[in-house]
């Protein structure tokens, strides 16, 4: 079953890459209506991009670029440190548009730098010219640089205890945007060019301003907003100085509105891809399959616990085998000193309730019940993993071992868990390029189309 969880999840990653998402888009609207003239009237067009997928997406958009007949092209799009290198099959790295590296989630100098290099570019751009923004998740870090006034190091700490606290990305975005130099709209409003953004979802919901903090789009929300998450969270009052004066003060991000026809934003696509293709590649498996929802959101070991629930109830009803899908993503209060992510701490939290489900007596241990949860991106939290997977033994055969499993989840410490426990494990893919939140699949059952063993 774990080959099968595993090719499933990588027919998630596949669907939501970009150079087949950027040709359904063409499809919808032709390549005149990208922007907001035909791309031929451009003297230039200049590709600014940040994020996991920016340099799939940069790649993708290149030869559309060409093919339209654009007299110059320029541009450089920045992605986390090492995706310049690791390039998965079937990716390559575009040609005339540059590729800087920055930190990831935690901004660091060279993500500064990457931001303000976008902020010239923009507004060395001349009216008769397009700017190209390409977006995905990880932009809020990878364009790091702070407002006048706030030092990035405060922005970074702030942004990491909210992090720890539990804070999802709309609340993160809401504090970023009235921090970020480029965030809520100031990108478009530096420049004199029209402006065409391809956007690629990372949130549930799709708002583009929350997805790499709206740099081309107003910002709906205010300083009081910020400030209210902050106390949410407990942020506030170890705030620094330089931040809660910022805030105190309100920002000017929402005067930064372009005129509507010289400005325009796709969604190249989201989660809703993602789960599609998962659909087809597990019912091709011989899998009876339901997408039972796009938005998984709260505390990972909370849905961890739902996942295992229903993969419970699909096997007590002995009918076909079965796929259950979800996307979305969830969070994780750090309470304890161990390392994870959101989909291993899912996936561990998933074990457990299986556990429990079998020292109850409602199912054997030998159960057919796999339970994967892993990041479209490759990269769950501070650690090498997309995520991890279980079955109903995996909390029974990491106790052979001297693991604790329930231990393990109260310290917070799922990757350790599964690096080190038998009947589970980490999903290891390395950056995909892509980035649309994560995808639990829970198979129930052994497929006769593909027979392997709970494993």
């Amino acid at each position: 079953m774990r080959a099968s969880a595993i090719q499933v999840h990588s027919a998630a990653v596949a669907g939501a890459m970009p150079a087949p998402l950027l040709q359904r888009l063409l499809a919808r609207v032709g390549v005149d209506g990208l922007a907001p003239r035909p791309l031929a009237a451009y003297a230039r067009v200049t590709v600014v991009g940040a994020g996991k997928a920016a340099l799939a997406m940069a790649a993708a958009v290149e030869p559309v670029l060409a093919a339209a007949g654009v007299r110059a092209m320029r541009g450089e799009v920045v992605v986390p440190h090492g995706y310049a290198t690791q390039l998965p099959e079937g990716v390559r790295a575009p040609v005339g548009i540059a590729v800087r590296e920055a930190a990831h989630p935690l901004p660091d100098a060279a993500g500064e730098a990457a931001a303000r290099a976008a902020l010239a570019t923009a507004r060395a751009c001349g009216e008769d010219e397009l700017l190209l923004v390409l977006l995905s998740g990880g932009a809020s870090a990878l364009w790091a640089a702070c407002v006048d006034g706030v030092p990035a190091a405060d922005a970074r700490e702030i942004v990491a205890r909210l992090q720890r606290a539990g804070a999802d990305i709309a609340a993160l975005n809401t504090v970023r945007r009235q921090l970020s130099l480029l965030g809520g709209g100031r990108l478009a409003a530096a420049t004199r060019a029209d402006v065409a953004t391809l956007v690629l979802s990372d949130v549930v919901g799709d708002d583009p301003t929350v997805i790499g903090s709206g740099p081309t789009v107003p910002d709906r929300t205010t300083a009081a907003d910020a400030v209210r998450v902050l106390r949410a969270f407990g942020a506030w009052e170890t705030a620094s100085d330089a931040v809660r004066a910022r805030l105190a003060t309100p920002a000017d991000a929402p005067t930064h509105a372009r005129a509507a026809d010289a400005t325009r934003l796709h969604l190249l696509g989201g989660i809703g891809d993602a789960l599609a293709a998962a659909r087809v590649a597990a019912t091709r498996l011989g899998y009876t399959t339901t997408v039972r929802g796009a938005a998984l959101r709260g505390e990972a070991r909370d849905a961890g616990r739902a996942v295992a629930r229903a993969a419970i109830a699909a096997a007590l009803q002995r009918g076909a085998p079965a796929c259950l899908l979800w996307g979305g993503e969830t969070t994780v209060t750090v309470r304890g000193a161990g390392r994870g992510g959101r989909n291993q701490e899912l996936a561990l939290a998933a074990a457990v309730a299986l556990d429990d489900a079998v020292r109850a007596g409602v199912i054997d241990d030998d159960a057919p019940i796999m339970a994967l949860s892993a990041g479209t991106d490759g990269i769950d939290g501070p650690t090498d993993a997309a995520g991890a997977w279980a079955t109903p033994r995996t909390v029974r055969d990491a106790a052979a071992r001297g693991i604790d499993a329930r231990r393990a989840l109260a310290d917070n410490d799922a990757h350790g868990f599964f690096a080190a426990a038998g009947g589970g494990g980490l999903l290891r893919t390395g950056p995909t390029h892509t980035n649309v939140m994560d995808v639990q699949v829970a198979l129930v059952g052994v497929s006769p189309d593909l027979p392997d063993r709970v494993t």
